[in-house]
């Protein structure tokens, strides 16, 4: 896997305490060079608005860098909260790593 593409697993609920945090460990993969972020939400339990809004703000930089995000491994209620904000248009959504590696080395990164 090219050293231009970085995983970043945040785990638990991802509420408003954990939104801020969240989108500055995004915002430091982009800093340190990512080109291709992938945010694996295999390990998140819930997420809110708060930590929605975190990954929009987060994808304004990363887009403004010159990098992508991408996500995977979204259960039932994140897939809904996507859904009821029209977010599943706005990001490319992976089933998992695997695919999301699939389509990476297909595409040449």
């Amino acid at each position: 896997m090219s050293s231009d593409v970085k995983i970043l697993k945040p785990n638990g609920i991802l509420d408003g305490t954990k939104a801020s945090q969240f989108r500055q460990d995004i915002v430091a993969l982009v800093e340190k060079g990512a080109k291709i972020i992938l945010i694996d939400f295999q390990d998140v339990t819930f997420m809110d608005s708060s930590g929605l809004g975190a990954l929009v703000l987060a994808l304004k930089g990363v887009r403004a860098a010159g990098s992508k995000l991408f996500v995977c491994s979204i259960n039932e209620q994140i897939k809904i909260l996507f859904e009821l904000t029209s977010m599943d248009r706005v990001f490319e959504i992976f089933e998992n790593q695997e695919k999301f590696l699939e389509v990476i080395i297909q595409l040449g990164q």
